[in-house]
């Protein structure tokens, strides 16, 4: 764990709410990241991180140090995500901007505005892709290709054995080039 974590941590538990809103900031924006591509949805994303930070904060004392801080907050963010999706009805969802929900384009990628318009499109596509997965399959997906996280971390996180990730992912990554080949012939 790094120190600067330590003694943030240290100071939480002695009752200091600034030392966590450090913590905060320091985290909020990796985890947002991640959660988004879960929830594909922005409010739904901020009530997961947000939730999350809560039930770190209130199970600080819980917390043993034997991994880094951020690998503790991710799990209990993955696994809040999870069980959110899994709460929620299957619902139409009508938006009237879905770039706000994207990650800004990098502005040295590309000199053309064609170019970031194709860009944009391939998020969007991929987004939509991501959406139509199980929240099992999408949570490996994203952890694995998008994070790059290693099985064994995805496992740790989710709670279940290495194979069972290995599984997910395959399953995952076909139901995603289906999807994909689907808006292809769609788009034809």
């Amino acid at each position: 764990m790094s120190a600067d974590d330590n003694r943030l941590i240290k100071e939480c538990r002695e009752g200091s709410t600034a030392a966590f809103g450090e913590l905060v900031l320091r985290y909020q924006d990796r985890l947002y990241n991640t959660v988004l591509r879960l929830m594909n949805n922005a409010e739904d994303a901020r009530d997961v991180v947000q939730e999350a930070f809560l039930h770190a904060y209130l199970s600080l004392h819980s917390f043993k140090g034997d991994s880094l801080f951020f690998t503790w907050l991710y799990r209990i963010a993955i696994n809040t995500a999870i069980s959110m999706k899994r709460k929620q009805k299957p619902a139409l969802r009508l938006a009237a901007n879905t770039a706000g929900t994207l990650d800004p384009l990098d502005p040295s990628v590309g000199s053309g505005p064609g170019q970031a318009l194709e860009m944009r499109e391939e998020e969007r596509r991929l987004q939509d892709a991501l959406g139509k997965l199980s929240v099992e399959h999408r949570a490996v997906l994203v952890m694995k290709d998008v994070d790059g996280k290693k099985y064994e971390e995805i496992a740790e996180v989710l709670g279940v054995p290495v194979g069972t990730i290995r599984s997910r992912l395959h399953r995952a990554r076909l139901e995603m080039r289906e999807i994909l080949m689907q808006q292809e012939k769609g788009d034809s």
